[in-house]
């Protein structure tokens, strides 16, 4: 049940006079995982699910943060002059850390400020609740405090900084840019390399998407995903001994058997035929969308996941269950585990008269095999981050 935002903003901060409301998007990869910092394409799109904002300027130096989501926290407060990750701050680090992010960019904010969120993005379900967050507090900080010379890929990229250094995580530019670039009814074809992108329409004429949660909580920052990231670094290093290459991305499949002996560790080696086969994937499988291929695309989509469970080992049991429940349903044209991966969510792409029953049927098999209440959304595509009202 969504929350009336300003309502809790005048409860929990006095009144809400003033106050702007803001909204920004989760996303969901339809392809392309684990390619977006190995230089590769990605093809991700902005869900209508995401997180909203009520926030307004303070007359001191405090920052104030809120989540209804999260009520037992209470008000997170910090000066705008001691802009440091903290464990007590929890989850109010996400925000914290853009703000120290923009000051890192010469941008300092000229006051305090109180912001109340609520979302409705699982947490730790790979539908990029974190980025949400980022994106949704650069929207907050250009508008309140007039920084209009920052585009949203600008704040993309300073919430990925903001990610990195901050928060700690060695996350890729994927998330943040989908949920700062989205479009209604589009994906993004991008190139991460060089942040060239193209919308792709993703109207189905007979089909939706279904997300599905395994409920089983991943924290990337805690995860091997970090490990991942220095095991692709070290198989380009040694790629970069035998053939001219700037990134795993620049490499199509044929050159990289040629070549792949030169990676010294099995591990490493699976980790960058993971990038280069998804990346060969993802260009495929945009190239088959734009045909009205979407058999094709399905296909593909399967074969991403075989290869995120077995290459670059970033799947787990439930989320294997969940896939292969629905592999065996009628009218699953394909599916797969989207999102940083060690749980988190599967992305399918069912048949309109399908989608019933395989929620049911999924459903059932996965209480029965993991004991564990999955929860389904069929989504829509929808825009970016962005202010609400003034």
């Amino acid at each position: 049940m969504k929350v009336n935002l300003l309502e809790t903003f005048a409860e929990v901060f006095g009144d809400n006079e003033g106050a702007r409301e803001y909204f920004s998007p989760g996303r969901v990869n339809l392809i392309g995982e684990h390619t977006d910092y190995n230089g590769g394409h990605v093809f991700p799109c902005a869900l209508t699910l995401g997180t909203y904002a009520v926030a307004r300027k303070r007359t001191d130096d405090m920052i104030c943060f809120y989540s209804a989501n999260i009520k037992n926290a209470g008000v997170v407060e910090v000066s705008r002059k001691e802009l440091e990750n903290q464990k007590k701050y929890g989850w109010a680090n996400y925000p914290l850390g853009i703000v120290w992010a923009f000051a890192e960019r010469g941008k300092l904010i000229d006051s305090g400020f109180e912001m109340a969120i609520w979302g409705n993005i699982p947490n730790g379900s790979g539908l990029s609740s974190s980025a949400s967050l980022e994106v949704l507090t650069g929207v907050v900080l250009c508008d309140l405090f007039g920084y209009d010379d920052l585009s949203m890929t600008d704040l993309a990229l300073i919430g990925q900084y903001s990610e990195n250094n901050f928060n700690g995580c060695n996350c890729g530019i994927m998330d943040q840019y989908a949920v700062a670039n989205g479009k209604k009814d589009m994906a993004m074809f991008l190139d991460t390399s060089d942040l060239s992108m193209e919308y792709a329409s993703v109207k189905l004429a007979d089909a939706k998407i279904v997300i599905t949660n395994s409920k089983v909580k991943h924290s990337l920052v805690d995860s091997a995903y970090n490990d991942r990231r220095r095991e692709c670094s070290t198989a380009l290093e040694e790629l970069q001994k035998v053939v001219k290459i700037n990134e795993l991305g620049d490499l199509d499949e044929e050159t990289f058997e040629a070549n792949k002996d030169a990676i010294s560790s099995e591990v490493c080696r699976k980790r960058a035929k993971h990038a280069v086969y998804e990346n060969q994937r993802t260009i495929k499988a945009v190239e088959a969308l734009k045909n009205n291929d979407i058999e094709t695309f399905g296909k593909l989509m399967n074969a991403s996941h075989v290869s995120l469970r077995d290459d670059y080992e970033v799947s787990c049991p439930e989320v294997d269950t969940l896939v292969d429940l629905a592999w065996a349903q009628p009218g699953v044209i394909g599916s797969r585990i989207t999102g940083g991966g060690f749980g988190g969510c599967t992305v399918s792409i069912v048949k309109n008269d399908a989608v019933d029953s395989f929620i049911e049927n999924v459903g059932k098999g996965y209480k029965e095999k993991c004991d564990i209440e999955a929860e389904f959304y069929v989504v829509e595509i929808g825009d970016g981050a962005r202010v609400l009202s003034k």
